[in-house]
């Protein structure tokens, strides 16, 4: 059995003396595991976020088989001294690594990854932070547990929306929420308006509103919780917050 493919690292386990056990997200094969040999040799290559040109070979299928791979780019080199999209980084890839289940294609979620990891290296703060949110909404609708955010599910309006049900993952406007406000998630802005930034506040709004989704449905029932590596960003995120006299998305 022998495949090609792109690839996004998403882990890198030590295995024995100087080898890897390397999970990555694939363009057409979903998150894949393989052997590395000599991982120790190939430098920087298998680092989180390395979007790299992988063959991936077994005797049989269903087998771990071995990864030989060619590093394409390397986004985490790009922001190593930029610790909150590092950061951001490194919860995305372990999101991805921890929610996905193996040998499942997900192209759309791969593409989603790559946007994120594109606009951690090059875009603004607003539009890393606006695609990270949206990055997490992908995941959740691509594993089937989508979020209704078109519409008010109390009245039908899609004007004002401003909180989400915990129950139904259903918009709901600010008029039929109002009497239950402190009970519903909070619907940030930017997804309302589709914006394509964020600010730092909206961001934490959005990871909170995911994030409770990914817990009740993909985590939890599995007795696992989220990625430290995400509730990390999220401290990152509200250090921020709290320091900026200001918040804008840039």
């Amino acid at each position: 059995m022998e495949w090609t493919d792109r690839g996004i690292v998403l882990s890198a386990r030590k295995h024995g003396e100087g080898s890897a056990v390397v999970s990555a997200l694939t363009a057409e094969h979903g998150r894949h595991a393989g052997l590395v040999r000599g991982a120790k040799r190939a430098g920087g290559t298998y680092e989180p976020g390395n979007l790299i040109a992988l063959r991936w070979r077994a005797r049989l299928e269903e087998h771990l088989g071995n990864y030989s791979a060619e590093l394409t780019h390397s986004f985490a080199a790009a922001i190593l001294d930029d610790p909150l999209r590092l950061s951001a980084l490194i919860a995305a890839c372990a999101l991805a690594d921890a929610a996905l289940a193996e040998r499942e294609t997900h192209a759309r979620i791969f593409e989603s990854l790559a946007a994120l990891l594109a606009l951690l290296e090059s875009g603004s703060d607003g539009e890393w932070r606006a695609a990270i949110v949206r990055f997490e909404i992908d995941l959740l609708r691509d594993l089937g547990f989508g979020l209704d955010l078109s519409r008010c599910a109390v009245s039908g309006t899609p004007d004002d929306l401003a909180y989400v049900s915990p129950k139904t993952g259903r918009a709901v406007s600010r008029k039929a929420g109002a009497p239950y406000c402190t009970k519903l998630l909070t619907l940030p802005a930017f997804l309302v308006a589709e914006a394509k930034t964020a600010s730092l506040e909206e961001t934490i709004d959005g990871l909170r509103l995911t994030g409770y989704f990914l817990d009740r449905h993909v985590f939890a029932p599995h007795g696992h919780a989220l990625p430290a590596a995400r509730a990390r960003l999220i401290d990152r995120i509200e250090t921020n917050a709290t320091l900026a006299p200001v918040s804008k998305a840039q």
